[in-house]
């Protein structure tokens, strides 16, 4: 590639035919390294169905979140393994080995057979799938943010690693589109029975791909000059975790990338299912606005990149995680108002209530799937969680047999415990005839009827979460990057990022849905987000530095944060 075909950036000067390489090489791997982790996030709806059906489908659907939070559980124990080999061995080498185990490990759920087939074994080695690919994705975006990074020059960090940035909301995007795809051209009923497989099973291309591409980098030359000068870490863990650095390990994951973390994925993933849990928003409409949302929104980690390197990195993320904090409410409810009207309008008009003794009403999620919720009030509540129907319980008297009240109607609950599996069976088909005519007089819908879906506002709603994301995401990776020192950074920003995204961001889907569940307000999941979006706004912006004007090839830029 000449130079001659530069591409120029936002401030008149060329990028240069080998930054382009490193970035682009960089940036693909890692949007199929995260086509590959988000497959499963997209088809957790179908994965419940397929790997958990052995339990009640609220606990199944909840296990299945909880699967795919198991990936982001590890990512954190991922970061400090490959990123000692990266500090020690190299960041070519180590991203080299994480796309291939992530790869590999896609492919092989596609292979998995389900639990019909050989029942609770597949669940298991799902889990341990996930598991892998949480480990992979840990050492894959501290390595590819670090080798772009230290290829950047000083002013430009900033721009060069908002591309990979990108490359996470592009993965989601490219796996919606693959789904989309498959399930449009084998149809629904396929979909769902064998052919959500092939999204997974094409990953093995996609791999060989990645590894092509990347086996044409070279090493990043800040760690080749620190490797040949004999300055190289020889314990980068302890140095990182064990030392004065630890204190800015702490501050960069409470400070920076826990918030960074909630408003991405309360702006992605919860969205997504937001709409099609709580909302009864068909598969098809759900992933197309997402998809729409996300091709609107993608320019602007590019755009914050930049504006990073101009105005800092700092201020544009606290503002991200202030401002999506303050606007989470309005925003959500907006999207009910505009994707499915009439569940506003009826829960308006004829609120339900379901008026039990708390005591009688349990947190409904068993992890064995052996546990029977047969209480009146968990009767009652379960049946308006999976109506998608909001609701509020009212304290009665101990003993008390839960009714339901929708508006002004109310339905008789019944006492399942202790009834005879005919005779419970029958019960229940009788409260739940109760209950879906009083529902559908008040006037609340089986589903969101697609003639009332006010698709643009919906779109454009969802379009601002997005910009949220881009606001804490873009500049993240050079913010990380500039707070450590070349021979510990890989190890250093990597811990503090997938901790962040990993265990704060990662379970924010099961942690928001068992709050709904367990309140029955479809809102109340929020306040997780929103709580910890608080938190690092208020603590990165009275403890973390700026960074933007820093020299990174300089010991002496880290001298005194580390004293």
């Amino acid at each position: 590639m000449s130079t001659t075909t530069a591409t120029t950036l936002p401030d008149g000067k060329p990028l240069t035919a080998g930054h382009k390489k490193v970035i682009f090489a960089s940036s693909l791997g890692t949007v199929f390294e995260w086509y590959d982790f988000y497959l499963y996030g997209s088809l957790a709806v179908v994965i419940a169905a397929q790997f958990f059906s052995g339990v009640n489908e609220t606990t199944g659907f909840i296990f299945a979140l909880l699967a795919f939070a198991a990936g982001f559980a590890v990512r954190p124990f991922g970061a400090i393994v490959f990123g000692r080999v990266g500090d020690m061995i190299g960041r070519k080498f180590t991203f080299l080995v994480t796309i291939v185990i992530m790869g590999l490990s896609t492919f092989f759920v596609g292979l998995l057979p389900s639990y019909d087939s050989i029942g609770i074994a597949a669940p298991i080695i799902l889990i341990a799938l996930r598991m892998l690919q949480g480990l992979a994705l840990g050492g894959e975006y501290g390595g590819a943010a670090t080798y772009v990074a230290e290829h950047a020059p000083n002013g430009k960090r900033g721009l060069y690693t908002s591309f990979i940035q990108t490359t996470a909301t592009i993965g989601l995007f490219l796996s919606l589109m693959v789904i989309l795809g498959v399930r449009e051209y084998f149809g629904v009923e396929a979909f769902n029975d064998w052919a959500w497989r092939l999204p997974f099973l094409l990953s093995i291309v996609l791999l060989g791909i990645s590894v092509w591409i990347r086996m044409q980098l070279s090493e990043s030359p800040l760690f080749k000059e620190m490797k040949e000068s004999g300055k190289a870490s020889k314990a980068p863990i302890t140095e990182s975790f064990f030392s004065k650095n630890g204190r800015i390990v702490l501050l960069a994951l409470l400070g920076a990338t826990a918030g960074q973390a909630v408003v991405w994925y309360a702006g992605q993933f919860y969205a997504m299912y937001f709409l099609t849990q709580s909302l009864k928003v068909d598969s098809t409409t759900t992933w197309l606005l997402i998809a729409g949302a996300l091709a609107i929104g993608t320019p602007f980690f590019i755009f914050f990149g930049w504006l990073s390197d101009k105005i800092g990195r700092k201020p544009i993320i606290m503002a991200g995680c202030l401002i999506a904090a303050l606007t989470y409410f309005p925003i959500f409810k907006g999207i009910t108002h505009y994707a499915n009207p009439a569940v506003e309008e009826a829960s308006s008009e004829s609120p339900a209530v379901v008026i039990a003794d708390p005591a009688t009403c349990n947190f409904q999620f068993d992890p064995v799937g052996k546990k029977k919720f047969t209480s009146s009030c968990d009767i009652a509540t379960a049946a308006l969680a999976k109506a998608g129907v909001p609701y509020s319980v009212q304290e009665a008297p101990p003993g008390t047999v839960a009714r339901v009240m929708i508006g002004d109607t109310p339905i008789d609950g019944f006492e399942g415990t202790g009834l005879a599996g005919d005779e419970f069976k029958a019960s229940t088909a009788t409260f739940n005839t109760g209950l879906t005519g009083a529902l559908t007089e008040a006037g609340y819908p089986g589903a969101a009827d697609p003639a009332r879906i006010n698709k643009p506002m919906v779109l454009l709603l969802l379009s601002i979460l997005v910009i949220y994301v881009t606001m804490v995401y873009g500049p993240i990776a050079a913010w990380l990057v500039e707070l450590f020192p070349t021979q510990i950074r890989y190890t250093s920003m990597s811990l503090p990022y997938h901790i962040g995204n990993g265990w704060f961001g990662g379970f924010l889907p099961t942690i928001a849905f068992a709050l709904v569940a367990a309140t029955g307000n479809i809102y109340y999941g929020l306040w997780y987000p929103i709580v910890i979006a608080l938190m690092t706004f208020v603590i990165g912006s009275l403890f973390l530095r700026e960074t933007y004007k820093l020299d990174i090839t300089r010991e002496d830029t880290y001298t005194d944060q580390h004293k």
